[in-house]
């Protein structure tokens, strides 16, 4: 059952059919307009009508988060057509994995636009609105690659130590302002089509909760965004109990 009162919006950047669509549903459900995008919009359908048939609000748009001049004027949009974004999400991946020497210039700099960058443009718009209200949540989605880079991942784990760090130098400037800045490391495979075709032996372990369901990482930043104020948490960690860590 869907609460029928608007909340304001959530913003899910990076709404795939996965973690972005879990966490888009989930706030949908209680109350909030949910705003999606991905860079092809037409792979927003599923999610989209979904949500709509448990009678939630969403608006889905193809936006490339990594332009400048696509995020803000649309981020603006937001504010002006659709509602006061109460929370935002950063989800963009940029998974790839590439030898050093076989780690072009141009690999790289799309990986650090995609999962750093993106992230840069999306935090600045949407806090700036925050801040002249004094709340809202921002939170970014990480990976075992924000906190230690591995063989082969020199673009990814560069790009997640950014986003990091930037989540956490907005933390410090912005919470003062009202505004609660999370950042989730994601360590352990999540249950999708690519894990389960790249993967089978991996998505095996699906039977005994040995991949991450991503509507239990959807409650997990739904529980973020519910903090009180003089307990907020800054990074959390989520992975599924088989995970060596």
């Amino acid at each position: 059952m869907v609460d029928q009162q608007s909340k304001g919006v959530v913003l899910v950047v990076g709404a795939g059919d996965a973690t972005g669509g879990s966490i888009a549903k989930r706030f949908a459900l209680q109350g909030y307009e949910a705003v999606i995008t991905r860079r092809n919009e037409d792979k927003l359908r599923e999610i989209t009508d979904e949500i709509r048939a448990a009678g939630g609000v969403v608006h889905p748009f193809g936006v490339d988060a990594r332009r400048e001049e696509e995020m803000v004027p649309f981020i603006q949009r937001i504010e002006d057509q659709i509602g006061a974004i109460e929370i935002a999400v950063y989800n963009v991946g940029g998974n790839v994995r590439f030898g050093i020497a076989e780690t072009t210039s141009r690999v790289f700099f799309k990986v650090w636009e995609m999962c750093c960058f993106g992230g840069f443009l999306m935090g600045r718009e949407v806090s700036n609105h925050m801040r002249t209200r004094g709340r809202g949540t921002i939170i970014f989605t990480g990976a075992t690659a924000s906190v230690r880079g591995g063989e082969g991942y020199s673009a990814f784990a560069a790009g997640k130590h950014g986003l990091r760090a930037l989540a956490q130098s907005m933390a410090r400037e912005l919470a003062p302002k009202g505004i609660h800045i999370g950042h989730v490391i994601i360590d352990g495979a999540i249950d999708t089509e690519w894990i389960r075709e790249m993967f089978p032996d991996r998505y095996a372990q699906k039977d005994q909760d040995g991949i991450l369901n991503p509507d239990s990482i959807a409650d997990a930043y739904w529980s973020l965004h519910q903090q009180p104020r003089d307990a907020w948490t800054f990074e959390m960690d989520l992975r599924p109990w088989i995970e060596k860590w």
